[in-house]
């Protein structure tokens, strides 16, 4: 019985933290860039009883065994990065990755972020920034008397000036890509940093044979959280956590019951 108090404990906990991680995915649905997280969980060690394979005589062996788990934990939550559904803007500096890669954003401390948020800004120097005003890179400036902008679908940014009839160039986006984007290190306002479990990203022009995706001016990623599908995942959550909680309450039932033996 003993073991039942524990095991379901581990339970309620691992549902908790689920539960946690789907708010959080909710609280992000209209966040532009964010990608979902799905909590893993696995099971804890074994008690061997009888160990499968033991000796049941000189001619056999036991065919199953007689093994008692000790309940479940939470291992990760992956960020899932499937691409969220894009909406129109009347920013000509939104952009939005078709398929793969991250914007590169240079950080005010000097280390470079990742993002798939691609809802930028120029700053009062005419340099184009992200909504916290970390630059992005490699940095481009575009001048503040500019009539017009365009952004290419290979990430070439080009502009007008007054007077001028033909389009000059402020420079080319690069994109990133990691072997493993899950393993990369949230830090909050829709940023990643590297990590060693993502690997060394490759960068390049979008659009280029490291099979980064191209760029689509005037659009902005939103998020990919399925709010019908979070709610399934809430239900089921509660359903599990209620579940635990009763095999508590029967295990201290019994616990009970032992206890007045002696009355």
């Amino acid at each position: 019985m003993i073991r039942a108090l524990f095991s379901a404990a581990s339970g309620m906990n691992a549902q908790q933290l689920n539960v946690e991680n789907i708010a959080n995915n909710i609280a992000n649905a209209n966040t532009t860039g964010f990608k979902s997280r799905r909590a893993q969980f696995q099971d804890l060690l074994y008690q061997n009883m009888i160990q499968p394979g033991a000796a049941a005589s000189q001619q056999t062996t036991v065919p199953t065994g007689l093994q008692v788990g000790l309940g479940t934990r939470a291992v990760s939550n992956e960020v899932i990065f499937t691409q969220g559904d894009f909406s129109e803007t009347d920013n000509p500096l939104d952009m939005v990755i078709q398929g793969n890669g991250f914007f590169q954003i240079r950080q005010t401390s000097g280390t470079l972020a990742y993002t798939k948020a691609g809802n930028f800004h120029m700053n009062n120097t005419g340099q184009v920034v992200d909504p916290n005003g970390n630059l992005l890179d490699p940095p481009i400036t575009i001048p503040t008397n500019a009539l017009s902008m365009s952004v290419a679908a290979d990430g070439t940014i080009s502009y007008t000036l007054p007077g001028q009839t033909s389009a000059q160039q402020a420079g080319q986006i690069q994109l990133a890509t990691f072997a493993n984007p899950s393993g990369l290190n949230s830090i909050g306002n829709s940023l990643f940093q590297q990590t060693d479990a993502s690997g060394d990203p490759v960068v390049g022009a979008p659009g280029g044979q490291d099979g980064l995706g191209t760029l689509l001016q005037g659009y902005v990623e939103q998020s990919n959280v399925s709010i019908v599908q979070e709610f399934v995942n809430l239900i089921v959550s509660q359903r599990a956590y209620e579940a635990n909680s009763k095999v508590v309450k029967a295990a201290d039932d019994m616990y009970q019951q032992v206890n007045n033996l002696k009355q």
